[in-house]
């Protein structure tokens, strides 16, 4: 591969989160709560070219594993996102993000009402209540959310 090609450096080992929609990556990184300040290097690629989707955003974390919920959590930001564990520069796995039950403290509920957004600080609970062009509840307040709300 010529220096040209090669956009983002490769990793020993860690976690690419890759086919993120272009724009999403900062999104994908507020709902994993990484912000750098943990010691892993983080790069972020945004509006990539790509041959499946024209553009596309992608994350290396260095040195972390994501576990499959917490590479879950980002299903609603990034429902084609493809998770690949790297170990000694190889991919080691594989796999798509899938919609989890529940999203916990990933999202605020959009109702200023809800006793999440109060001063007792709950932390959010966003229900899916169905899979398919998703649809979700907030556990507390009961209000009936699309996506498009959360992010």
């Amino acid at each position: 591969m010529s220096s040209e090609q090669l956009l983002v450096r490769r990793i020993r080992n860690g976690t690419v989160l890759d086919h993120l929609q272009a724009g999403r990556a900062l999104q994908v990184l507020k709902a994993l709560g990484l912000d750098g300040t943990h010691g892993s290097v983080i790069t972020v690629a945004m509006n990539m070219p790509s041959s499946k989707i024209d553009k596309k955003d992608m994350l290396k974390v260095e040195n972390k594993y994501l576990s499959r919920e917490e590479a879950d959590r980002i299903a609603l930001i990034a429902p084609r996102a493809t998770v690949n564990l790297i170990k000694d520069f190889r991919v080691a796995e594989k796999h798509r993000v899938e919609l989890p039950e529940v999203f916990t403290g990933v999202f605020v509920c959009p109702n200023p009402g809800c006793i999440t957004n109060s001063p007792e600080a709950l932390q959010s609970s966003i229900q899916v209540l169905k899979r398919d062009d998703p649809l979700l509840q907030c556990r507390y307040c009961r209000r009936v959310l699309h996506p498009e709300e959360l992010l």
